[in-house]
């Protein structure tokens, strides 16, 4: 009798969990890079891929040829700092436009296909870099001043598995 009790305590074991369905399993598991987030910068909003970790912001947007019209690319650090970004390995042109911890757009900068000039941001106090494509800060009227959603960020960088309080957004 105890083993009975015992195979049928282990089989309800292993059977418990399998009638998760996949759209809770992909809930579970932290999104990538190659996630996209819409997160508004002024009142336009943008699906940004989120390059937090060292390898993402190396990698950035090299190769890439496939940047829809409102994609980007949000780079997260974790203090305030200047800015200096290139263009290597890069064939599509952007725009790179710098953000102070509470999400202020401070500077916007064309950045040229393959041209591996830093491009630098005279500011020392910056957190976020978004690339667009060339032109996209122009065409959408988002200028100097406009703010981006850190609210938005904060749960994308939940969604990415990062505690959005060590970039400082809230």
């Amino acid at each position: 009798m105890l083993l009975r009790v015992v195979v049928l305590f282990a089989a309800l074991l292993m059977t418990t969990g399998c009638g998760r369905s996949d759209a809770a399993l992909e809930q579970s598991a932290p999104k990538t890079v190659a996630d996209f987030f819409v997160i508004t910068v002024g009142d336009k909003p943008v699906n940004m891929q989120l390059a937090v970790r060292p390898r993402e912001m190396e990698r950035g947007l090299m190769d890439r040829r496939d940047l829809k019209a409102d994609e980007g690319m949000l780079f997260l650090y974790l203090t305030p700092q200047q800015m200096s970004f290139w263009m290597r390995n890069t064939p599509t042109p952007l725009d790179i436009g710098f953000f102070t911890a509470d999400g202020v757009l401070k500077e916007i900068y064309p950045m040229y296909p393959y041209d591996e000039t830093p491009v630098r941001s005279q500011s020392e106090q910056l957190k976020f870099a978004l690339e667009m494509n060339q032109g996209w800060f122009s065409a959408n009227k988002v200028k100097v001043g406009a703010k981006l959603d850190l609210k938005a960020l904060a749960a994308a960088l939940k969604a990415r598995g990062f505690e959005p309080w060590e970039y400082g957004v809230r």
